[in-house]
């Protein structure tokens, strides 16, 4: 899901279940509280303010323009939100930015700081992808609206003053499984060019927590194996863990991962999806895909959005920004 500073309710965990936590993020948890996400209160978590508000930086500053894109292959039109930082440039590199959200929650201006200081420290055009959410949309509704913004940064390129050859894509937690079902989907499609994909914490397989138990110290805060299942569950309108899900919509399911583009993937080592995101990154890497894997001690899911200010966060955050620097600029 991606922690934003909302809250899940619930009892707080005891003490004792904080062992192995980096002790910067220890209190950030005692406020957050615990709790599952199910039908029942996935309402409330959609709804709850976010203890920190959004942080917009103020002009000149590049701000976030919201624009209505028509939809590819006979979907409906879809919003997005670009960030210019060089108006009328030439040449430049352009990021898709998928949003997180366990698939069912979030909007694509979320953090508008993020996608405004990435514009602005790679002088990239930023397009990020209100996309349709589950349950009331099921897959592959999503994936075809990120599609659809894809397919318009390059039949834009020129107006916007994009180099297609360096078009980056990339998320966190379940916007990251969209992008990496994103890069399959444009692999087998002959589809847009994509150069470079960035998975922080990617959500990569329906199983993890429903037919494959999760690590035991796996998956305690924030994303717990039950809000798994449910947000699997209401992407694919199945039982995640199903032997019925088809391949093709779970991207850890794919059996063919080569010629995908040079990925990142970073995640916490108590976060649930740790050992999938390891078990993905093997596998790029057993398919010839350049692949950097950066795991973090003591951290849980969403960390870096969490307490942004610790100092593992501040690691993290250099270590995929450097990587999406580098690639932006080969």
């Amino acid at each position: 899901m991606a922690d934003d500073g909302r809250a899940a309710g619930g009892a707080a965990p005891s003490e004792d279940a904080y062992a192995g936590v980096d002790p910067e993020l220890i209190p950030r948890l005692r406020q957050i509280g615990a709790g599952d996400l199910t039908a029942k209160t996935l309402l409330r978590w959609r709804n709850a303010p976010p203890t920190v508000p959004p942080v917009t930086l103020p002009p000149p500053a590049p701000q976030l323009v919201r624009k209505i894109i028509p939809g590819s292959r006979g979907n409906p039109p879809v919003a997005i939100f670009v960030v210019d930082p060089s108006p009328g440039a030439r040449g430049r590199p352009a990021y898709l930015y998928v949003h997180g959200g366990g698939y069912v929650m979030f909007s694509a201006d979320r953090n508008p700081k993020l996608l405004q200081e990435i514009a602005i420290e790679n002088d990239c055009v930023v397009v990020a992808v209100d996309y349709r959410l589950a349950p009331e949309a099921r897959f592959p509704a999503a994936l075809e609206d990120i599609y659809s913004a894809l397919c318009w940064l390059r039949d834009n390129a020129d107006a916007l003053g994009v180099d297609v050859s360096r078009i980056a894509v990339g998320g966190e937690s379940a916007g990251a499984g969209h992008v990496a079902s994103l890069s399959i989907a444009a692999r087998d499609r002959r589809g847009p060019h994509i150069a470079f994909q960035l998975l922080l914490y990617p959500m990569l397989d329906d199983r993890t927590g429903s037919s494959r138990p999760a690590a035991p110290n796996a998956g305690r805060f924030i994303w717990t194996p039950a809000s798994n299942r449910f947000g699997w569950s209401s992407l694919l309108g199945m039982p995640a863990g199903s032997d019925a899900v088809p391949a093709q919509c779970v991207p850890a399911r794919a059996t063919n991962l080569a010629g995908l583009p040079p990925t990142y993937i970073g995640a916490g080592s108590i976060d649930l999806f740790a050992r999938e995101d390891i078990e993905f990154a093997g596998r790029l890497m057993d398919a010839a895909v350049p692949t950097e894997l950066l795991i973090v001690p003591g951290a849980y899911h969403g960390f870096d959005l969490a307490v942004p200010d610790a100092a593992i966060s501040r690691r993290f955050t250099a270590s995929w920004k450097a990587a999406l620097k580098r690639a932006l600029t080969r």
